[in-house]
């Protein structure tokens, strides 16, 4: 427990201590590059900021997320149970996820015009449902078809079939897949926060920094949307270790 904890605290150390070391050497100033020993000050005049916005980032990427897993899920029972539907919706997804997602935050915003909240939401959603939609496709349509024929001809229903060998067998991917969409949905509410006129969110903190020419400020708000995508991340893996524990393999 204790190296889980020390070996990701020192990497990070040594991150921010070779960042630091780099802008020294260069001599770059804080309009050009921060350095880490710049973002303590950033941190203190705009702590007020900081908790607000980040408040607001956190709980739309986090109902965004939950929105995707739902769907996500839901789309990938489909392909994984039906080789039609697989066959039908596959392509639709895929062209779907080629879409940069930069270019429907204006789309969106236009069609619901004013709804901040919902459209940041919506482009979480949109960015990261593609991975879990896809791992619980894959995970249903590799079950062995042999644990399936010995439980039906127990008299199984198809219901337990799905709680007693699918669920279980598509876990590992479905959380495997649901790390990745942490980090796409804070892209995905990022996005709308910079480009949305209502200013709310570390997006628009970012934004303002730039605006206002404060770097400091910027590489500040950078770190945050850093610290908050690693507690989400862990709380994945905390969810993980409860509901799939099981498939660890311990290391060697």
């Amino acid at each position: 427990m204790l190296r889980k904890i020390a070996v990701p605290t020192i990497a990070i150390l040594i991150f921010l201590g070779l960042w630091e070391l780099l802008v020294y050497v260069n001599g770059w100033p804080n309009y050009k590059m921060a350095s880490p020993s710049d973002l303590p000050p950033a941190y203190g005049r705009y702590s007020h900021l900081f908790i607000e916005m980040g408040w607001q980032t956190l709980w739309r990427t986090v109902a965004g997320l939950l929105l995707a897993v739902l769907v996500g899920t839901f789309i990938g029972m489909l392909m994984g149970f039906s080789q039609i539907m697989r066959d039908a919706l596959y392509p639709l997804l895929v062209g779907f996820n080629a879409i940069p997602k930069a270019t429907l935050v204006p789309v969106i915003s236009l069609i619901f015009i004013g709804a901040h909240d919902f459209n940041t939401i919506l482009m979480a959603f949109m960015i990261s449902f593609f991975p879990i939609a896809v791992s619980v496709g894959i995970g249903l349509s590799t079950l062995e078809p042999e644990y399936r024929d010995i439980l039906r001809s127990l008299g199984a229903s198809k219901v337990t079939i799905f709680l007693k060998i699918a669920l279980p067998k598509t876990l590992p991917e479905f959380f495997g897949a649901l790390k990745v969409s942490v980090t796409l949905a804070f892209i995905g509410t990022n996005l709308v926060e910079i480009i949305s006129p209502h200013q709310r969110g570390l997006g628009a903190l970012f934004k303002s920094g730039e605006t206002n020419g404060d770097y400091p400020l910027m590489f500040a708000v950078l770190i945050a949307l850093a610290v908050l995508g690693i507690l989400l991340y862990y709380a994945v893996v905390l969810l993980e270790k409860i509901f799939a524990g099981w498939a660890e393999r311990p290391a060697s």
